[in-house]
């Protein structure tokens, strides 16, 4: 049995909030790990439903659960890595699994390339409990791990990192500063730019992770516009200097754009619209942004529809 002073490789953090539906499959899917040297570090983030008792009937030793009061997701995340033993962090989030080879891909690609400062390995994404997708990247691969050459070209549809689904070191992170706990919303594409912006970025090709995007309550569908627009916003500076960061905040704005149209902030959605290079954009999104609310609405009821159907469209392609 390894000695409790030694570290494991990985640590695995957890934030779990509200989560009693999926927590105990995100669990199981980490401790069918086929790379089992790591611990478990969960900050129930003032949970008011029975994830904290599910997470306590779950007997093993690499599980650590810590309760604390509601303070958010990336101050959740922050507290978890503070209290990690390991160098090497993991992040899942509580209504997301992994495939038994997780772990395994990502050191794999952490030895590959020991110098580098954010490892994303491949996902797929379930639109819903039928239609799952791989993740669509900007960029062609085949199957070896590789650094990317541009990670903000790479990430204008999907994006490369995604939170269930990365590595990185604890030290970098904190060099960084972590995970914004002012922000409600999009911390972590906040915090994957700064990464990207100081340091290189490896891609594993294999899938080994599982999003469930159609989850109720999500934090991705919480409407937040204009925090959304002040992250993007707080890299003006940096998109002057690097056009392939800048394609990607006016996709990111385009994005915010909608949302906006969709909830009637039309000062924010004037102020999105007169920030983006629409060449930045193709034909299907250019259409999109310029409809009136009434078209938006009735294109979104029939994406529910086709969803409902096994058909999943995307302004994309």
């Amino acid at each position: 049995m390894k000695d409790s002073a030694t570290s494991s490789f990985f640590s695995i953090v957890i934030s779990l909030y509200n989560k009693e539906n999926y927590i105990v499959a995100t669990l199981n899917s980490v401790l069918k790990q086929t790379f089992s040297d790591f611990e478990v570090i969960i900050i129930n983030d003032g949970s008011t439903d029975n994830s904290e008792s599910l997470v306590k009937a779950i007997k093993d030793s690499r599980i650590k659960l810590v309760t604390t009061k509601n303070k958010g997701v990336s101050s959740a995340r922050n507290h978890g890595i503070s209290l990690a033993k390991s160098n090497n962090i993991a992040l899942l989030d509580a209504d997301d699994y992994w495939y038994s080879n997780h772990l395994f891909e990502l050191k794999k690609l952490m030895d590959i390339f020991p110098d580098a400062g954010l490892y994303c390995n491949n996902y797929e994404i379930h639109h819903t409990q039928s239609i799952v997708r791989p993740a669509r990247f900007n960029f062609d691969f085949g199957k070896a791990c590789l650094l990317l050459d541009d990670f903000f070209m790479a990430s204008i549809i999907n994006g490369v990192a995604w939170t269930s689904a990365v590595g990185f070191k604890k030290n970098k992170f904190n060099t960084l500063g972590g995970f914004n706990p002012s922000l409600a919303t999009g911390q972590d594409t906040d915090l994957w730019i700064r990464f990207a912006l100081k340091h290189e970025i490896a891609f594993n090709p294999v899938i080994t992770a599982s999003y469930l995007s159609y989850v109720e309550n999500s934090l991705f569908k919480n409407e937040y516009n204009a925090m959304r627009y002040d992250i993007i916003n707080s890299y003006s500076q940096e998109e002057q200097t690097n056009p392939s960061l800048k394609k990607y905040l006016d996709v990111n704005r385009y994005a915010v754009a909608l949302r906006c149209k969709m909830h009637n902030d039309q000062d924010i959605y004037k102020k999105l619209k007169s920030e983006i290079e629409y060449s930045h954009l193709n034909v299907k999104q250019q259409f999109l942004l310029s409809c009136p609310k009434f078209i938006l609405s009735w294109i979104k009821k029939c994406h529910g529809f086709l969803l409902k159907k096994d058909v999943y469209l995307t302004a994309y392609r």
